[in-house]
């Protein structure tokens, strides 16, 4: 079983046990965390379902904090002396994946509640139309 998880405009692949380096995110080390699902695969079962996958969160543990590696930008222009030199160095969060939501307990749930409401009829209502104001032009 494995998920599709999307955090900080990137998506990644991940199990249970996957250890990931992802763009910062808020907590400290031992912090449990919580990622949105975007697809969930268990075997030939594809889960892609909105209402279902809000159901099926995958759950992390901040492993560390840290910054990635150094990252150098050097910018040139021929005959001018123009030279820019500038590194990076992205703020990274190291991430334990612990357990991603069970598939099957969503339709159970949701038959149950289905069953639990009463159907109603709806009552019919009146359309109703907006004014209609004349313009003159000139």
């Amino acid at each position: 079983m494995y998920a599709v998880v999307k955090t900080g405009g990137r998506q990644y692949r991940v199990a249970v046990g996957d250890v990931l380096d992802i763009g910062r995110l808020p907590g400290e080390r031992g912090d449990s965390v919580t990622l949105p699902v975007v697809l969930v695969v268990d075997g030939a079962d594809v889960t892609t379902d909105a209402e279902a996958l809000a159901a099926l969160p995958v759950l992390g543990e901040v492993v560390s904090q840290g910054r990635g590696p150094k990252i150098r930008i050097l910018k040139y222009k021929n005959k001018t002396g123009y030279r820019k030199r500038q590194g990076h160095r992205q703020d990274l969060t190291r991430l334990k994946v612990t357990g991603i939501g069970s598939v099957a307990a969503k339709p159970a749930a949701t038959e149950k509640s289905a069953t639990e409401k009463p159907a109603t009829e709806k009552s019919a209502t009146e359309k109703t139309t907006a004014p209609t104001v004349d313009v003159k032009k000139d």
